[in-house]
């Protein structure tokens, strides 16, 4: 992909518009980088499992904007465990539109690990959605992005490399991981498909009702400890995404996201 969207589509009226498969993206920072991207002249792909009704009614905003440019599919991610489901998953991704340009890896699960306490329940549940799912949806989808040329990026974390964040020893392990497979697979799908990732800092706070919440101490050091002081927005990750999509000289490079949290970060160190 060369070319903005937009520019493709007003020299060429009967090119399809691309398409974009965004894991998790019912709301959050996975909306957003579907919206985005529909702005840009995208048709998406909103997956979701337990967010219908948020995917749902976000499909219906877009689909109001412009009509037949959005559908929702509902799967648990767990399908790549289970070669059946995993192949029904793909055809209803590639039966929505026809092709699939864009994979973003965006869905994931986030919550403390601490030692002592650690169970196999957590470690294969951080790991499915951190790690498994990304190789193993990104493999059986890979076909389909090759004969468009196209690309993944992955949503990563700024704890993933050599800046762990405390006591999220299993989710700090499994976000590596998925950033090792952004770089192996930069490696061995080029020059067909570029792969790349962004990582945010704290760019969303995980909702307080959730088993992902921080402690508003927690909160606060974490604000206090950003150069640019401020929490950053969803958009600011969809930007991003959106630039490593359309940089057709960039492949195994990874963008953090954070304002300029990574330049405090040493150790355990909050």
């Amino acid at each position: 992909m060369n070319q903005e969207p937009n520019t493709l589509l007003s020299k060429n009226t009967d090119i399809q518009p691309p398409v974009m498969l965004v894991t998790g993206s019912a709301k959050r920072i996975g909306a957003a980088i579907i919206r985005a991207a529909h702005t840009q002249g995208y048709r998406v792909i909103i997956h979701c499992h337990r967010s219908e009704k948020e995917a749902n009614s976000l499909a219906d905003q877009l689909n109001k904007s412009r009509a037949n440019s959005a559908v929702v599919i509902v799967a648990d991610l767990a399908v790549v465990n289970h070669g059946a489901a995993l192949e029904d998953f793909v055809k209803n991704i590639i039966e929505a539109f026809g092709q699939l340009d864009v994979l973003v890896h965006n869905a994931s699960r986030f919550y403390p690990s601490p030692i002592g306490y650690i169970n196999h329940e957590q470690w294969n549940e951080l790991f499915l959605t951190n790690a498994k799912a990304p190789l193993f949806l990104s493999q059986a989808l890979l076909p389909y992005l090759k004969r468009q040329q196209g690309c993944i990026v992955s949503l990563l974390d700024i704890h993933a490399h050599d800046r762990p964040f405390n006591n999220y020893t299993v989710y700090n392990m499994a976000k590596a991981a998925h950033r090792m497979m952004v770089q192996s697979l930069a490696l061995e799908l080029a020059p067909d498909i570029r792969v790349n990732g962004v990582a945010p800092g704290v760019n969303v706070l995980p909702e307080t009702d959730s088993d992902q919440a921080l402690e508003p101490t927690l909160q606060h050091s974490i604000v206090d400890s950003i150069p640019l002081q401020r929490i950053g927005k969803p958009e600011d990750i969809a930007h991003s995404v959106l630039y490593l999509i359309q940089a057709s000289y960039v492949t195994g490079q990874i963008i953090d996201v954070d304002g300029g949290r990574g330049l405090t970060l040493a150790g355990g160190k909050y």
